[in-house]
């Protein structure tokens, strides 16, 4: 564990706090956000990043500042499979351009509140029994293989449980009202088709941690380390979604990427269970490493999809023109 000041996460959660509602205020019109606005805050996002992880290395130290970096830079690469399922939702429930932004904007909140219950079970898991470690490395063998066959049991929206428990709790009517969750109709209180798609977004955002948990606790155990890496990840999602809307299907090279990340990642948790529970003299890979072999397979992986194009590329867009395609991620089911 380092030794983080009180101050330092008070910063974090004031950055969060600050960076949310700069983001609402922008947005609180509905619009469609186009690839110039999606970059700008594509960019702001990654710089606030960057900026408090250049703090956290001044502040924390060297190898805080590493681990950091390569947890972000982890999780940021990992979330491109959530953009897919982003795609596939939005064209399963047609879901209009213009409210798509408050949808994310809402699935965002959830998923800094489930990630952080998700990361803190797991760090405390660790910390109590470090042979966890070897079911966390099966678990990314496991989605490495999924991925590499291509299995395809993707996200289904029409078989999430999330999605069928909302509609049994309350009445889902066929029509958007415009951003509105609710709506009266014959004097009741029925939800419109945003909620179920929000609600099927932070499903799906349950399965993401599946994969995401176990490979940031390879890099860290440490609470700062691997929540504030994975906040600000999560933080700049909605941006990345709009920027790289259309244009995900091209980088098709990317998937065997992850897959080769994911098994990397799955030898580092092997390792680093081997060394605490078997022999100290089993060697662990630095995270330094671990964030040299991120980048350079990311960098490679977007080269040579840019590089060899696919033979058959058409046009991604779903449903109603919604982003970037209707591709399930691999390995992912329905919760």
């Amino acid at each position: 564990m380092h030794d983080v000041p009180l101050w330092l996460w008070l910063v974090f959660v004031a950055a969060v706090l600050v960076s949310l509602a700069v983001d609402l205020l922008a947005h609180r019109q509905a619009h469609v956000i186009g690839f110039r606005e999606a970059a700008m805050w594509s960019w702001a996002w990654i710089g606030l990043a960057v900026v408090f992880g250049v703090v956290v290395f001044l502040v924390v130290g060297t190898d805080a500042g590493v681990e950091y970096t390569t947890a972000w830079l982890l999780e940021k690469s990992l979330s491109v499979d959530n953009l897919f399922v982003f795609a596939l939702i939005f064209g399963y429930f047609r879901v209009p351009r213009a409210y798509q932004h408050r949808v994310l904007f809402f699935g965002v909140l959830g998923a800094l509140v489930f990630r952080g219950v998700f990361l803190a079970a797991g760090v405390a898991v660790v910390s109590r029994f470090t042979a966890v470690l070897f079911a966390f490395a099966a678990i990314l063998f496991y989605s490495t293989y999924k991925i590499l066959r291509e299995e395809d049991d993707s996200f289904d929206p029409a078989r999430s449980l999330a999605v069928r428990a909302l509609r049994k709790i309350v009445p889902v009517r066929d029509e958007y009202a415009g951003t509105k969750f609710f709506v009266r109709e014959a004097g009741k209180r029925v939800a419109t088709p945003l909620l179920a798609v929000v609600v099927a977004i932070e499903a799906a955002d349950v399965i993401f941690a599946v994969d995401s948990v176990p490979a940031v606790l390879a890099v860290s155990s440490d609470p700062f380390i691997v929540y504030t890496s994975n906040a600000f990840a999560i933080l700049g999602l909605r941006a990345l979604y709009f920027m790289l809307a259309g244009l995900l299907d091209r980088f098709h090279y990317l998937s065997k990427g992850l897959a080769f990340i994911l098994a990397f990642i799955g030898v580092k948790l092997v390792l680093q269970a081997a060394h605490k529970t078997i022999s100290t003299s089993v060697p662990e890979i630095p995270s330094l490493v671990s964030l040299a072999v991120i980048v350079t397979v990311l960098a490679v992986s977007v080269a040579l999809s840019i590089a060899r194009p696919p033979p058959h590329h058409e046009p991604a867009g779903g449903t109603g023109g919604n982003g970037p395609g209707t591709k399930g991620a691999p390995g992912r089911d329905a919760p």
